[in-house]
């Protein structure tokens, strides 16, 4: 069912030019803000939700590059992390681990793909 209503999305945006239809939220940038991440998004259709509730799969970590599991709530168009384990910010990823459980959706019902803020090498036990 997913899968036929994304292509129906899909014939949309190619039949009659509704654009970003066919994809959930895609990361595009962060700002530090204190001792929380701001996240901006592409493709957010009408805003973002939690599925089911609550956001999850977000980690965080600092300039230990520690990541930690954070806190997340939306704010329109963006998403807000943190954690009380990190005063000070530098990365967040999301669903960055084997068998995720997806929570950033757009309100269309799109899920957003999994993302990562920094460039750090990556741990292949991770």
């Amino acid at each position: 069912q997913a899968v036929g209503y994304r292509l129906g999305l899909e014939a949309l945006r190619v039949a009659y030019g509704q654009k970003d239809s066919n994809s959930g939220p895609l990361y595009k940038s962060m700002k530090k803000k204190g001792d929380q991440i701001v996240l901006s998004f592409d493709h957010t259709g009408s805003g973002l939700k939690a599925k089911d509730g609550a956001l999850t799969s977000f980690v965080i970590a600092g300039a230990d590059k520690k990541f930690v599991p954070a806190k997340a709530k939306t704010d329109g168009s963006t998403v807000v992390v943190w954690s009380d384990a990190v005063k000070a910010p530098e990365a967040v990823r999301y669903a960055w681990e084997n068998n995720p459980s997806a929570s950033l959706y757009s309100k269309e019902d799109l899920p957003a793909s999994p993302f990562r803020t920094d460039t750090w090498p990556v741990n292949i036990s991770e």
